[in-house]
């Protein structure tokens, strides 16, 4: 596939920073634009309701249209870590969210989902409505999928994932005996009809474990530019 600008919507809670190496790594590896979406703690927050979405999502709208336009295919590249993997498949319907209809399969033509709870026993109810309206791939005549998910064994993760993975699991896939990254199961990250990978020792953000989504040597794991 040739390279065309990638755009990059983080998840719940997690700071801009923490998102540097991977942008500095697709950056180095494409030779492209590569934009991260701003989101604060505050950003997230209201995300509990369907406008605090919006919010973030007329930016993803904005940057991936103006990134399409300066791109060599036309294209952007889409990353969605955590929630923002949920989110972004949102944003590529043709059905109006809050007064706004985004299509995101005008600019976008491939999206990565990392560590995403697609599917839950106990989804909320913004995650939930996705699930129900789109599931699965989607798209799929319009958009390449790749779901990514992480398996940590036993000493891979930190004290956090050890304490948080199990109730996690259970609550997203009503077992705690799964594999998963620290806080989504594989079960769960792994979007029916999406190309999968899943990567041993990779935890869900850096609280989680030393080795996470985003670290460049587990970038160049996932990513199939």
């Amino acid at each position: 596939m040739p390279d065309q600008p990638v755009l990059i919507l983080g998840g719940f809670l997690i700071t801009e920073e923490a998102y540097q190496p991977m942008c500095s790594w697709l950056r180095q590896h494409t030779q492209q634009e590569v934009e991260l979406v701003p989101a604060n703690r505050l950003d997230w927050l209201l995300t509990s309701w369907a406008w605090g979405w919006r919010r973030l999502l007329d930016r993803v709208a904005e940057r991936a249209e103006a990134l399409a336009a300066r791109s060599p295919t036309g294209r952007v590249t889409l990353i969605g870590h955590s929630s923002g993997g949920v989110m972004l498949r949102l944003f590529l319907a043709d059905d109006p969210f809050e007064g706004r209809t985004y299509s995101g399969t005008r600019w976008a033509d491939r999206l990565y989902t990392l560590g995403s709870p697609h599917t839950a026993v106990r989804a909320t109810p913004l995650r939930a409505m996705v699930d129900r309206r789109y599931p699965g791939a989607s798209f799929a005549d319009r958009m390449h999928y790749i779901a990514v998910a992480g398996a940590l064994a036993a000493g891979d993760g930190s004290g956090l994932s050890e304490r948080m993975g199990p109730r996690s699991y259970q609550a997203i896939a009503g077992r705690t005996d799964l594999e998963g990254d620290g806080l989504v199961p594989v079960c769960s990250a792994l979007l029916d009809g999406a190309e999968p990978i899943t990567l041993q020792g990779v935890a869900h953000g850096g609280a989680f474990g030393p080795r996470w989504y985003g670290t460049p040597t587990v970038v160049e794991q996932w990513w199939r530019g």
